[in-house]
């Protein structure tokens, strides 16, 4: 999926430092009053992708030509923090956050055939994104979760707090959707885990950002295959056991299942009904 581009010529706003601004002035004096370098206490300056880009090019050609260890650490940080400029600009940027959506596939580890969804949805936290999947996928929260980006673990510090769970995880319920995917806007994959007993994975593929359409609101499911897993059921391995015992009338277990669980169609899928699903959750959360 393709976000729209910036203008090359629309001004970006960019946090440097005083002693970075006037850097900057020194390498491109041409540069040196869009540096708002009279003004002691600016937090911020905007510069158009194209400057954005010249600055990038030359801090980092610096950094290959610096005589200290001091110098290098300096231009390397200005070909972060301008690089990462042009990538959200280009990128996610181009869409203003009132517009933004996140389009991600989500798909059930360890089932066949596949179990996923694909839904849209507005800037959240990780705390409502959370429930986003729960809602999408079927399940009905009463298990912890938490989420796995980067190998940096996300979930309510306070829920496993008092559990076996002893993990160092930052508190998803401030971060959001914005602070964890790329800047750029690329598709990237991550983990979300719920039930820590069954252990339900699911890979979370975020596949990038459109505009809002103005045709329907949000949360909405795109699409998706097969019904989500009982709770409880014992996770991947259980499910396949619950699956063959129900599907045989003569199976010794066959009627403890169905006394149970009830009744189950493991292909049953409706995006509209799982669109109303989220919808309805959200607005009674």
């Amino acid at each position: 999926m393709a976000s729209a581009q910036s203008n090359r010529t629309d001004l970006c706003p960019i946090r440097l430092t005083e002693r970075q601004r006037r850097a900057i002035a020194e390498l491109l004096p041409h540069l040196k009053y869009r540096l708002r370098l009279r003004e002691k206490n600016a937090k911020s300056v905007s510069l158009t992708l194209l400057e954005l880009g010249e600055i990038e090019a030359e801090a980092r050609d610096r950094v290959y030509k610096a005589f200290s260890a001091n110098e290098r650490n300096r231009w390397e940080k200005i070909t972060q923090i301008t690089q990462h400029a042009v990538d959200y600009f280009n990128g996610i940027g181009a869409i203003p956050t009132s517009e933004r959506i996140y389009q991600f596939q989500i798909s059930l580890r360890n089932i066949s055939p596949l179990i996923w969804r694909r839904i849209q949805v507005r800037d959240c936290t990780l705390d409502r994104f959370h429930q986003y999947i729960q809602l999408a996928m079927g399940w009905t929260d009463i298990h912890l979760h938490e989420f796995d980006i980067g190998g940096q673990p996300y979930a309510d510090p306070g829920a496993l707090e008092d559990t076996f769970h002893d993990i160092e995880a930052k508190d998803s319920r401030v971060t959001r959707l914005r602070d964890v995917v790329p800047p750029s806007g690329k598709r990237f994959q991550f983990l979300y885990t719920y039930d820590f007993g069954d252990v339900w994975e699911h890979e979370v593929l975020f596949e990038g950002c459109l505009r809002a359409s103005s045709r329907g609101g949000y949360p909405i499911c795109l699409e998706g295959e097969r019904a989500c897993p009982p709770e409880d059921i014992g996770g991947p391995i259980g499910y396949e056991i619950y699956l063959e015992a129900l599907a045989d009338p003569n199976h010794e277990e066959h009627e403890d299942w169905v006394q149970w669980c009830g009744s189950f169609d493991p292909e049953a899928f409706d995006e509209n009904e799982t669109t109303e699903e989220m919808r309805r959750g959200m607005s009674q959360s």
